[in-house]
């Protein structure tokens, strides 16, 4: 049996995170590179990856790749695939974070464009993504594919259901993943509960203060705690994991 260094090393790999210049993506990157990975960092904004390759880079001392693309957009998301495979000939983890859900007074007032717009990134890219990696996954060595989620797909709300709706077509397509190119690529969900993040600093202090006293840990995540469940899911430890949804919310909603 391998020692526990050895389950969680992942010297040699290459892995492809998107949205992952801020927020959970960021601690994603660092987590995985800390543990050996070289990275590729996707997000819409390119300066914003740049600093972060950067500083990625310099703390952790792994090569750090930054790549602009949006991945709402088809067109971006086989450039992205096809910059991975010309700078490193592969990719061994593909962590599909990227995702945005835009407020909106009620219901009937969500428009076509925000509802659109909002399943392009949480739905329709991840598709792309994991259909283009996981085939040449497949095809190589193999590799994991990890899905974030929302654990507001499991229990929808109305003042983001386009959101938790298309995260629900995410945890479908993890599902599906799961079963398409097994035993050689593992397809894992993770349902991230509240988060402090950039997204939650735009909320009102008693919202902030709910979500924690509603929570059995008495406080909302942190990125570091889902960076470590990632690492965790792209090593070796985890290579009889495929299928899982893994609710990470601190017990919020444990009653699913």
């Amino acid at each position: 049996m391998k020692a526990p260094e050895q389950l969680f090393d992942l010297t040699g790999r290459v892995a492809v995170v998107t949205g992952g210049s801020r927020g959970i993506g960021r601690a994603v990157v660092e987590g995985l590179a800390t543990a050996g990975a070289d990275v590729v960092i996707a997000s819409r904004k390119l300066p914003n990856c740049e600093a972060a390759a950067a500083e990625v880079a310099s703390v952790t001392g792994r090569r750090a790749l930054p790549v602009g693309c949006h991945v709402g957009q088809w067109s971006d998301c086989d450039r992205l695939v096809d910059r991975v495979y010309e700078e490193f000939g592969r990719c061994d983890v593909l962590v599909n974070n990227a995702g945005m859900s835009p407020l909106y007074p009620d219901l009937p007032s969500v428009t076509e464009e925000l509802y659109d717009k909002v399943h392009a990134v949480n739905a329709r890219g991840p598709f792309r993504l994991g259909v283009l990696v996981g085939s040449r996954m497949a095809e190589g060595d193999g590799g994991s594919i990890i899905n974030i989620s929302t654990a507001g797909s499991l229990r929808p709300n109305v003042i983001d259901l386009p959101y938790s709706m298309a995260k629900a077509g995410l945890n479908a397509l993890t599902l599906a993943l799961a079963g398409a190119w097994a035993p050689k690529v593992r397809a894992n969900l993770v349902l991230p509960g509240a988060f402090d993040t950039d997204i939650t600093k735009a909320w009102p202090p008693e919202m902030k203060e709910r979500a924690a006293l509603e929570n059995p840990m008495k406080r909302m995540g942190s990125p570091e705690d889902l960076a470590a469940v990632c690492v965790f899911l792209a090593s070796d430890a985890a290579g009889y994991v495929n299928g899982a949804q893994v609710l990470v919310d601190g017990g919020r909603f444990r009653t699913l």
